[in-house]
């Protein structure tokens, strides 16, 4: 962390075919070893599966998908007196969405399936549709943050 000034966020351009920044930041955590062209492959094969399996936008599949993913609160560990307790915070619309992301990818690369196109495309369908790991994952957060509401008072 800087010492002086707080380090500048970088703006991310849209991405070429959707014109989406949400789009450009998945592509972006899909990514591995600077492999972008792979990751728009694999993001765009998968919006193309979600064309022809739910006849719908993908884009707003996506979206509607992210929206139930997106999650508002974490717990955060803080050592107060000799013990650590769970601390349940709100979180910022950067977090948020970096969290969603994350765990989209992972619970796609988790899941099975031939190629990781079909994974992707599964992963956002089920989350648009309320089911699938990275909701699971979503709702395990809040169910924790939930259970630690006592400790909100040792929030910073």
């Amino acid at each position: 962390m800087p010492r002086r000034k707080v380090a500048a966020r970088r703006e991310i351009l849209a991405d070429p075919i959707y014109g989406d920044v949400l789009v450009a930041k998945f592509i972006n955590v899909l990514m591995r070893q600077g492999k972008r062209s792979v990751a728009e492959a694999i993001c765009y094969n998968a919006f193309e599966l979600i064309q022809k399996k739910a006849g719908n936008d993908p884009l707003k599949v996506f979206k509607t998908a992210m929206d139930n993913i997106k999650p508002s609160v974490e717990v955060k560990s803080r050592r107060v007196g000799g013990a650590n307790y769970q601390v349940p915070m709100e979180l910022r619309g950067n977090r948020r969405t970096s969290l969603a992301l994350r765990w989209l990818t992972s619970c796609a690369k988790n899941r099975s399936g031939r190629n990781m196109e079909e994974r992707v495309a599964a992963e956002i369908m089920d989350a648009s549709n309320h089911t699938g790991g990275s909701v699971k994952k979503r709702e395990e957060t809040h169910k924790m943050a939930e259970a630690n509401r006592a400790f909100a008072h040792y929030r910073w």
